[in-house]
Formats: C-alpha cells, structure tokens, sequence
C-alpha cells in the first residue's frame, strides 16, 4: 500500500528533522563558547566578526527546523488519519509496525517539541 511507504518516509523525515535541529543546536553552543573565547582573547576585529557570522547563521538554523519539523509532524498526522479512515471503511488492518512507529514518534514530539494546537 502506497500510503504505509509515505507513512514511512514521513516518520523518518521527523525523525531526521529532530536530529538536524539537535546538531544545530550543539553547534551553536560550541560556535558561541568559540566566539567568547575570541573576545576574552582580544582577536583580530575581522575574525571575531567572521566567527559572529558564523553564529548568526547557525542560530537561524534553529527556527529554520522548528518550521519544517511542524510541517513534517503535520503531514505526518494527516497521513495517519487518511489510513484509519480509509482502511476502517475498506475494512483493512489499521495496526502495523509503521503505523506504531508513526504513532510513537508523533507522540514523541508533541511533548519534546508542544505546539499551539495540541
């Protein structure tokens, strides 16, 4: 069935969406403790401002996977509805493992990550 492969990639998209947003969020940590030891250091005005731009650029990142991290969860749960309505009226088996997993990782977020709706 198409829509257990799209429930598939769609559940491995948030998933992979969580760990893009962590890795950004580390590397501006360690970008900004690098730009604070650059000031304490006195280093050179251009390169101070070029480690400042390097973390400015890092920290849009974040709002960046935020955005796409709520389309995907999105998407990913009008995919689970489509399944249960479509499958309850055609009579077909609604519990698979992608579906549990789908469930499990959209559970997940919402409480990692809680938005407006829920």
């Amino acid at each position: 069935m198409a829509t257990i492969r799209n429930l598939k990639i769609q559940t491995s998209t948030c998933k992979r969406i969580v760990k893009e947003l962590h890795s950004y969020e580390k590397e501006v940590e360690r970008e900004a403790a690098k730009t604070a030891d650059m000031k304490d250091k006195g280093a050179d005005p251009y390169d101070l401002k070029q480690q400042e731009n390097v973390l400015g650029e890092s920290r849009m990142m974040i709002p960046d996977c935020h955005k796409r991290l709520a389309a995907a969860i999105a998407d990913l749960k009008s995919t689970l509805v489509y399944i249960y309505t479509f499958s309850i009226a055609e009579m077909e088996e609604t519990d698979g493992p992608e579906v549990e997993d789908a469930k499990k990782t959209v559970a997940d977020l919402e409480k990692q990550f809680p938005t407006e709706e829920a």
